[in-house]
């Protein structure tokens, strides 16, 4: 018997098995899934057996298995085709994914005794959520019936909460793993971060029971994560919670995915292959013919496509329900007759209608301010020219903070403390802020509103929560705290800042951001209203008084499709030195409808070590080609890595952020 043996060697042209001879003392031991330690190129390396074999197309002798670290699988069949999908899918290695699935071994967990995890509750089913979307009903049925349905939930931006504090969505998460779990299959849960992740555990504990919940997520120490990753693949838990390497979680029978808020940039890895947890979600459930739940208050241009394509069904409220069941939204400057009240409401950053919609919320309850940035004032200019401050060092953005002895200045690049600055265009030494962060804003309100309590929720120091007295909570997006009886108002502040950001996906983050906000405040029969305070007239502020996620989600994906960006076509991405860019072009294989942009050198600062200036080429081509482009992509950097070519390459396919 021979095994067939993933090595764990990132390089390009070494991504494919190996065979090694098995030694009749560990042949019982060798199983597809255990991890090893093999000889290769002269140096022991650690790898997975992927499958036993008798035969080999290698002439000559084999090497032998060196050992086998342990007998436990911990890599299921499916798995190891899912992570095969994810690398060819992203042009990278079996080694880089393995390493995001697979959480590292400890042995003495491995050798103790399992835990006992009760079976899950399901005697009861909550209310609402689902329910009460004629839609969500017939996703429920086809989950009932094991069926491999697939569908987009529209999540009305609304604060209901129960006296289990389970909210709208939490409420539709449980109603999906209930059904699934009475078909008699699992059910894995993915969100963007470990808030979510207590808020949806919780949610689910109070209905199946916490015993029976498996949590995967990087705050787990290591033994407690490997603990519940051993009780997944042993099948003894049924239940998966966790971050996004818990889309990888070797779950058997697995019935339904459920991931939510995808447009949250936490669910792309960072590290190589660049994964997003949307696609491999998406992958994963074709392959083992699962269900699957993607639900979010906003929506993204890649929800749209697949929407639009048949591939994904839609769960969502007409405009009547949605409005009656939302906070009512206001936009400052949005007719003549807001602007003959307020003339200065166009250019105002805390117009009249700001102020009057924060009074009126104080009134019976606390009120959500969210700012774009964190600090005091994040940003400075001259205040005669208006030049933008920057490091005499290194030439990187200069902020004011507090500090214990007053105020300072420092770089945000090189940290470097600026004593004494002047400008270098009109030599004055006096500065303004055309951009104002959280803190600075807590002390404006905090003198707008004397007698009101003003707390602050951003950077390192987070809320989990506030009352329900009457409260000013400023913020910044994504550390929103909760309210217990929700936010009487909201004012969502510096619209602009948001929209003017140098990405492709501004205005489509933005929205999302917003909704979220939004989803906070109590419904508009209960007097919640919220004030954003931006250019009326650009989309998104549209969008976002209609509540119509949707219609800007459509609308964003044909300017994509019109500009050539994804979804509309396959993107890939090479950053690296000049060289390396170059060699790319020229290894690269002629593709049908390739698009070549750059390259373009790169103006943001060096890695750590790097002295040489690096540059991005972007390729794209229609959809229909994009296994075409990846496969060519990937098989030139395995020709330079092949021939040991010098210089970092960094290839990202369909990258989120450009």
């Amino acid at each position: 018997m021979l095994a067939r043996v993933a090595v764990d060697i990132p390089l390009p042209h070494l991504d494919r098995l190996f065979d090694y001879a098995i030694d009749e003392l560990v042949a019982d031991q060798a199983l597809p899934g255990t991890r090893v330690r093999v000889r290769f190129a002269g140096r022991q390396r650690d790898g997975y057996i992927v499958e036993l074999t008798e035969t080999t197309e290698v002439a000559g002798r084999l090497a032998t298995l060196s050992k086998v670290v342990s007998s436990e699988p911990v890599l299921s069949p499916a798995q190891i085709r899912l992570i095969r999908q994810v690398a060819d899918h992203y042009a990278g290695s079996f080694a880089d994914v393995v390493r995001l699935a697979v959480p590292p071994r400890h042995a003495t967990t491995e050798k103790a005794a399992q835990r006992s995890w009760p079976a899950p509750l399901l005697d009861t089913m909550p209310t609402a959520g689902l329910l009460s979307y004629p839609d969500g009903q017939s996703f429920l049925k086809s989950l009932a019936a094991a069926a491999p349905t697939r569908a987009f939930w529209q999540v009305a931006p609304h604060f209901v909460r129960d006296a289990h504090g389970l909210d709208d969505w939490t409420r539709g998460m449980v109603q999906a793993t209930v059904a699934s779990l009475r078909a008699g299959r699992g059910v894995i849960i993915v969100v963007p971060d470990i808030r979510d992740m207590v808020r949806v555990r919780d949610a689910l504990g109070a209905v199946i029971g916490l015993g029976a919940i498996a949590e995967l997520h990087a705050d787990l120490g290591v033994s407690a994560r490997y603990r519940n990753y051993l009780a997944i693949s042993r099948g003894q838990a049924r239940v998966v919670v966790g971050t996004r390497a818990a889309v990888y979680a070797p779950m058997a029978n697995l019935g339904l995915v459920c991931l939510w808020d995808d447009g949250d940039d936490l669910h792309a890895d960072p590290r190589a292959p660049y994964p997003h947890t949307r696609d491999v979600a998406a992958l994963r459930v074709v392959a083992e013919q699962s269900a699957l739940l993607l639900a979010s208050h906003g929506r993204t241009a890649e929800v749209q496509a697949w929407a639009n394509r048949g591939w994904l069904g839609l769960i969502d409220l007409g405009g009547g329900e949605l409005r009656r069941r939302s906070p009512a939204v206001r936009a400052t400057a949005d007719s003549d007759f807001a602007l003959e009240r307020d003339p200065r409401a166009a250019s105002s950053r805390l117009p009249s209608l700001a102020f009057d919609t924060i009074r009126t919320g104080l009134a019976s309850g606390p009120v959500l301010v969210q700012v774009p940035r964190a600090g005091y004032l994040p940003v400075l200019a001259c205040q005669n020219c208006r030049t933008r401050v920057r490091c005499p060092a290194c030439h990187g953005p200069v902020r004011l903070r507090r500090s214990r002895g007053g105020r300072q200045l420092d770089c945000t690049w090189c940290g470097r403390i600026i004593t004494d600055w002047r400008c270098p265009v009109c030599g004055g030494g006096e500065l303004r802020a055309p951009v104002v962060g959280s803190g600075r804003t807590v002390d404006e309100l905090g003198r707008a509103f004397p007698g009101i309590r003003v707390q602050e929720s951003s950077g390192e120091r987070i809320l989990a929560a506030v009352g329900e007295q009457p409260a000013l909570v400023v913020c910044t997006p994504g550390a929103e705290p909760a309210a217990s009886h929700g936010y009487a108002a909201a004012v969502l502040l510096d619209a602009h800042l948001l929209l003017e950001r140098p990405d492709l996906r501004a205005a489509e983050e933005s929205v999302r951001r917003w909704m979220n906000a939004i989803a906070l405040v109590r419904p508009g029969a209960e007097g919640g209203t919220v004030c954003l305070v931006g250019p009326s007239q650009l989309r998104p502020v549209q969008a976002m008084v209609r509540l119509d996620a949707g219609g800007h989600a459509e609308r964003e994906l044909a300017d994509r499709a019109e500009a050539g960006y994804p979804p509309a076509v396959r993107f890939v991405t090479a950053e690296g030195t000049a060289n390396a860019v170059r060699e790319l072009i020229e290894l690269l294989p002629e593709v049908p409808g390739l698009d070549v942009l750059g390259p373009v050198e790169l103006t943001s600062p060096l890695p750590l070590g790097q002295e040489e200036p690096l540059w991005q080429l972007s390729l794209r081509v229609p959809l229909v080609e994009g296994t075409n482009l990846v496969s060519a992509v990937k098989g030139a950097a395995a020709v330079r890595s092949a021939r040991k070519l010098d210089g970092p390459l960094r290839v990202r396919v369909d990258p989120v952020r450009l």
